[in-house]
């Protein structure tokens, strides 16, 4: 039996942009609880950002985050002795956790500069969708063709009959109950 869910701690939005995803975004960027490290990186990258673009660095982070955020997942579902990858929608607290941590390992991966230039070279560049993130992002969604037919699985779409049997493609009919 599990124990309840934990609750959700609030977080208070960064004291310059005023936004939460920023603040969230700099709680995944700190090491070793340094705070004041992280919060000079991102603001110094905003800063960079904003110097090379002439373009505001919140709108270039945001435009970054949502061109690296993935759409689809997939996940191992076990029918009737079977594992199938099924495609599902990726949340959009998932997505922006997924976009984050991909965008700031790729500006890790960079090497010879500051964190700060990287992070900003990455942001810039994820807005653009080039750089690691983008790349990261086409590895880890799914292929149309090979998992497009196990749609038909995905958990909230199944199809049951009134003996719980799966109703679905009649090409997996007979692959159990759930």
């Amino acid at each position: 039996m599990r124990r309840r869910r934990p609750e959700k701690r609030e977080i208070l939005p960064d004291p310059i942009y005023n936004d939460l995803e920023v603040a969230k975004f700099m709680n995944y960027l700190m090491l070793g609880g340094k705070k004041g490290a992280s919060e000079q990186i991102f603001y110094g990258a905003m800063e960079t950002i904003q110097s090379r673009t002439k373009k505001d660095g919140v709108e270039i982070f945001k435009l970054a985050v949502k061109n690296t955020a993935p759409m689809l997942e997939v996940k191992t579902r076990r029918i009737g002795g079977a594992n199938y990858q099924v495609p599902i929608e990726v949340a959009k607290h998932r997505q922006f956790f997924l976009a984050s941590h991909w965008i700031i390992n790729a500006a890790r991966g960079r090497s010879g500069k500051p964190m700060k230039e990287r992070l900003a070279a990455e942001l810039i560049s994820a807005a653009n969708n080039e750089g690691g993130a983008i790349k990261k992002k086409r590895r880890y969604s799914p292929n149309g063709r090979s998992e497009s037919c196990f749609c038909s699985l995905q958990i909230n779409l199944i199809k049951l009959d009134e003996k719980n049997q799966f109703k679905g493609c009649s090409k997996y009919r007979n692959y159990g109950t759930y």
